[in-house]
């Protein structure tokens, strides 16, 4: 198995078995609904590396717009302390799942600034807080923990 990057940082390599093996799909919205309860849209996996760089522009767009902090994504280089959640740092993330509607604006990331190899699995929360507008919390502790709750690769 070849090692993938994305942005400069490596693919998991379990997500990189599942995209290979033809795997990496979306496992159904109930199954998804259990392991990210809060999220209300429906989403959709970004299938490939590709992919994932395409999609994960959005969050340059938005970490580098000073006006932005909507999204709560910000660049860990540039703050004056550590970036963490509630906050995504658009430095050491890559979106593997975004919302199937345009518009929605939500994701899921991998959050590498919990572990290289095995990065965290995040994800917007636009409904739980009104007072917070968006924020990233944790949906599994690891990539190979968030691939074994949706049963994918068994």
């Amino acid at each position: 198995m070849a090692t993938t990057t994305v942005r400069g940082l490596v693919l998991p390599a379990r997500l990189t078995s599942l995209i290979e093996r033809g795997l990496w799909q979306h496992p159904g919205d109930a199954v998804l609904a259990e392991a990210v309860p809060w999220f209300e849209d429906p989403l959709a996996f970004v299938r490939d590396p590709e992919q994932m760089m395409h999609a994960s522009r959005s969050l340059d767009m938005f970490a580098d717009d000073p006006h932005s902090g909507f999204f709560g994504v910000g660049r860990g280089s540039r703050s004056d302390g550590p970036l963490d959640l509630p906050w995504l740092d658009a430095d050491q993330a890559v979106l593997i799942a975004i919302t199937r509607d345009p518009g929605d604006d939500g994701a899921l990331a991998l959050d590498y600034r919990t572990d290289p190899s095995d990065p965290r699995v995040v994800g917007t929360d636009f409904w739980t807080d009104e007072t917070d507008p968006c924020r990233w919390r944790v949906v599994a502790p690891a990539f190979s923990v968030f691939a074994e709750r949706l049963g994918l690769g068994l």
